[in-house]
């Protein structure tokens, strides 16, 4: 039997960030993989994710903050740029009355000390040609907002921690924690490769959570979702460059969408935030949905200048597992304190290295820099949209 001072459980963002960050704290550290290292069954793959600092409440920016200088780190660690700097914006409708607002927004940030520009759907246009907003929109511009790599993210991640001794299991699933009799003697894991001894474990297992917590007496309430994103060639994709072209995401009518430049080859990619397309773990059908591809074809119609005709090209799957209120859930489980989850809602990739620590922090050091208060395990779901 292995023994190690932390497990982590799931290697997809969250989990690679928690054993990179906890090995490097000198810890003896294994991670557990059910899948193969870089599978298409989470939320982890693809291409490009969304970092910034400009959210709706003031706990995330907060948190994004910190998580700017992890990813400065990670990348001083590994030799290699993970992020892209293009700038973006948050276009709402001045008058919203459901969703998040502008004045969400621009507070969040000034409660953090963070510059923004508040911009008209004039200006939007002037400065973004390649955009068309109706006079009753405005935008919230900041200049940090960028795109990770995510693929290449989770690997260097992986990377960095095995160099710094970790011991990463891919196709290994775990199919229990069971707890070694009294609070702190740590937990037995058991995988079809044998049983491993931990003094702490780090669930970062997404969807799959409940599967481990239940037996432990415990249960967060979670919706799956399968989620798609579209790649679209423009009509000029030099005009979408990521010099010429921000990051932006979009409310209207109460949904949320959002896109990126060009990052790696002639296309923008699009999608719709929380579309509600509730599909249970064996249901998973891995294909798209032609209604809201369709959906999203016809949102970009009218936010993409109609000088640029958009050939679809190809649309990617992947997996949300909504907690209530979209709410981060970080910490330790009130009966198993050597136990603690990190569930991220859908909108954590950018958070991932910050994230990992917080994780490495509570296990090793008992206690977390950063600010988690707002985190706590829900009581109910009610989801909401928050990109």
């Amino acid at each position: 039997m292995g023994i190690y001072d932390v497990a982590v459980v799931g290697l997809g963002a969250l989990g690679s960030a928690a054993v990179w960050q906890a090995v490097r704290k000198g810890a003896k550290v294994i991670g557990f993989e059910q899948f193969e290292f870089g599978h298409v069954k989470g939320a982890s793959h693809d291409t490009s994710r969304i970092v910034r600092t400009s959210y709706d409440a003031p706990e995330y920016v907060a948190l994004a903050k910190s998580a700017y200088r992890d990813w400065a780190d990670l990348e001083s660690s590994v030799g290699m740029k993970l992020l892209t700097v293009t700038g973006g914006i948050v276009v709402i409708a001045k008058d919203a009355t459901e969703g998040p607002t502008i004045e969400n927004y621009t507070a969040s940030l000034t409660a953090n000390n963070l510059s923004y520009e508040l911009l008209s759907s004039a200006q939007v246009q002037e400065r973004w040609p390649q955009i068309t907003i109706g006079e009753n929109m405005a935008a919230v511009y900041s200049a940090d907002t960028g795109m990770a790599h995510a693929s290449k993210s989770v690997t260097a991640m992986q990377f960095a921690a095995r160099a710094h001794g970790a011991d990463l299991r891919e196709n290994t699933p775990v199919t229990s924690v069971t707890p070694i009799g009294g609070e702190g003697k740590g937990y037995i894991i058991r995988t079809p490769a044998g049983l491993f001894k931990a003094k702490k474990v780090i669930l970062a297992t997404d969807a799959w959570t409940n599967q481990l917590l239940e037996p432990l007496g415990a249960h967060i309430p979670l919706t799956i979702m399968q989620e798609q994103v579209t790649y679209y060639k423009p009509t000029t994709p030099a005009a979408f460059d990521k010099e010429k072209f921000p990051v932006w995401i979009c409310f209207i009518n109460g949904k949320g969408f959002y896109g990126f430049p060009t990052f790696g080859e002639p296309t923008i990619k699009a999608a719709r935030d929380f579309s509600e397309n509730t599909m249970p773990l064996d249901k998973r059908t891995f294909v798209h949905s032609p209604e809201l591809l369709d959906e999203l074809t016809n949102f970009m119609g009218d936010f993409i200048s109609r000088d640029q005709k958009l050939q679809t090209l190809r649309t990617v799957t992947c997996q949300y597992a909504i907690t209530p209120e979209r709410q981060f859930v970080l910490g330790p489980l009130p009966d198993n304190p050597d136990v603690f989850v990190a569930l991220g809602a859908g909108h954590a990739f950018k958070f991932a290295p910050v994230i990992g620590r917080v994780m490495a922090e509570l296990a090793i050091d008992g206690a977390t820099k950063e600010d988690i208060s707002s985190f706590a395990v829900p009581t109910k779901a009610t989801p909401r949209a928050r990109l």
